[in-house]
């Protein structure tokens, strides 16, 4: 019988995915910092309250100040820039094949700051990994306009080092804290950022639609809380980078709920590149035996 555990990546690449669905049916109705500070407000709030009806561990003031470092950066940096150049014309598909950079970037830290091993199969498994997204995503670059300039590119790179450098100090900072305090105070720092953006770019309007609503309640129940926790977890317990290479299958579970619902095309050679990518994934993941065992 397998685990709850052992299902946790699948189940949290599958809500991650949903993300950008959300973002799609938000960013009409609203301007992207003010969404995103009402989205991070209302987390904090939800988790807060189940911290104090669960009887969480309270942090440290020292762990506080961490989290919320941590939040600033894998929410406030890397979502806000995401959004921001998405909402100023980026398509979506060079946005996602810009953020899959992630994986590498998040390896290449762990070696250098918290001493990881990275073998060369797991190398390997991230360049395959890679190729797999460039292959899906292929199809979407040819809608590239006028949205790409040099200020939707660089907050688009900015955005995946803020997620990289984030998941690293969540690693080597704030492992053995409590879940839910620790992501409670994520939120906390993600939503400074956004207000105070927020406050000195834009015009905090909001369109109240049943779209808007949906979307809100999503991203703030099943990506905000339910994927980041799955995250946390999978953070405290592995290494980072086969827990970042983890992302490497989101544009393709992206693209298959987008051919669900949205009945966008969906070709062999992208399905190729599916397998691909879940194919370096698994290398790049695969568990070192261990000493005296067999290969």
């Amino acid at each position: 019988m397998i685990s709850a555990r052992r299902l946790i990546p699948a189940l949290f690449v599958l809500l991650w995915a949903t993300g950008f669905i959300g973002a799609r049916y938000a960013m009409p109705w609203a301007e992207p910092f003010s969404f995103l500070a009402a989205r991070f407000l209302l987390a904090f709030i939800i988790l807060a309250a189940a911290a104090g009806m669960l009887g969480a561990q309270r942090a440290r003031r020292s762990d506080m100040l961490h989290s919320m470092g941590a939040g600033v950066l894998m929410h406030g940096v890397y979502l806000g820039g995401v959004f921001w150049a998405i909402h100023r014309g980026m398509p979506a598909g060079l946005s996602a094949l810009i953020v899959g950079l992630q994986p590498l970037i998040t390896a290449i830290l762990a070696g250098s700051l918290l001493g990881e091993r990275i073998l060369p199969r797991h190398w390997a498994g991230l360049a395959a990994g890679f190729a797999g997204v460039v292959i899906v995503l292929a199809p979407k670059l040819g809608e590239i306009h006028g949205g790409v300039s040099w200020e939707t590119l660089a907050a688009s790179f900015v955005a995946v080092a803020g997620m990289s450098a984030g998941t690293i100090w969540q690693k080597r900072f704030l492992t053995g804290s409590d879940l839910i305090t620790g992501t409670c105070w994520q939120y906390a720092g993600g939503a400074l950022v956004m207000i105070l953006l927020s406050l000195a770019f834009e015009t905090r309007s909001f369109t109240l639609t049943g779209e808007l609503v949906f979307a809100m309640a999503w991203l703030v129940l099943v990506l905000s809380i339910g994927a980041i926790v799955l995250l946390m977890v999978m953070i405290r317990d592995g290494e980072m980078s086969k827990v970042a290479s983890l992302f490497y299958l989101v544009p393709a579970v992206t693209a298959l709920i987008a051919w669900a619902l949205f009945g966008e095309e969906l070709t062999l050679v992208q399905i190729g590149g599916m397998a691909i990518a879940t194919f370096g994934v698994a290398l790049a993941t695969v568990r070192n035996p261990a000493p005296g065992t067999a290969a």
